[in-house]
């Protein structure tokens, strides 16, 4: 439709379904996302929550498509379920009569969790990695039909493209990604993060998790991200206007 007429033509949308998130028969979380990779997602989420911090902590996984809401279970190994039973209690949604629990209580546990990335020797070429960022486009397969998908791709120092992946949501994406690699135990690999969206404080939080040590996006970061990422020793940056990156902090691994 425009002003002069009207004309009707296909269009292909993008798929949200909800998939219920259970730890040791919990129900811990529901989340909205793109179907597939449910195995990387439930893990890469686990990881950035602090369920567990290696492959090792996870004693198994399944996925079920069943009900209306698709569920992965998530069971742990006893040392792990004893370091974390007070967390999972206390966050778990079947244990919540109301949900409102506040950011900064939020923010303050993950604090307790995250530790800065230690990888300062990691020293990315400018223009390699600015090209990365440019043609994301060009491994968003489902970006082409839809123009709705976010994506998160993870890169080695050398630029070696080590997992992407596509979601209606930027978290989720960058769930699946990381969890692909996480699964794999070739997580320590990834020292470059690229993000078709902003750069949010959840994001940052992700990526230290997973000890990614630059991230760089196509649009502007939030004030708390660049607060949380100097604190966490985190390269941040994003797509200038014409050409190049404005660095927000961490500029010395861009060489």
């Amino acid at each position: 439709m425009d002003k002069n007429s009207v004309s009707s033509s296909p269009h292909k949308l993008i798929s949200e379904e909800p998939l219920k998130i259970i730890i040791q028969d919990r129900l811990y979380s529901i989340i909205m996302r793109t179907p597939g990779d449910e195995l990387p997602i439930a893990a890469g989420f686990c990881l950035s929550e602090g369920i567990v911090d290696n492959p090792q902590d996870i004693e198994s996984m399944s996925f079920s498509d069943q009900s209306d809401a698709n569920e992965i279970s998530v069971s742990l190994n006893k040392s792990r379920r004893s370091e974390i039973i007070q967390m999972l209690e206390k966050f778990s949604l079947s244990s919540q009569k109301e949900f409102n629990i506040s950011y900064s209580q939020i923010i303050g546990n993950h604090y307790q969790k995250f530790y800065p990335v230690k990888k300062d020797d990691i020293k990315l070429d400018f223009r390699n990695a600015l090209n990365c960022l440019e043609n994301l486009s060009l491994i968003q397969p489902l970006r082409k039909i839809t123009r709705s998908s976010h994506a998160a791709a993870l890169y080695n120092s050398d630029f070696e493209l080590l997992s992407v992946s596509e979601d209606v949501g930027r978290h989720n994406a960058l769930d699946k990604s990381i969890g692909k690699l996480f699964l794999d135990d070739t997580l320590c690999k990834a020292s470059l993060l690229i993000l078709s969206s902003r750069i949010s404080c959840e994001l940052v939080q992700k990526a230290a998790r997973a000890g990614i040590p630059v991230i760089l996006a196509i649009s502007r970061p939030t004030s708390n991200a660049v607060k949380l990422a100097s604190q966490l020793n985190i390269t941040i940056a994003y797509l200038a206007e014409k050409s190049g990156l404005y660095v927000f902090c961490g500029k010395s691994r861009l060489v």
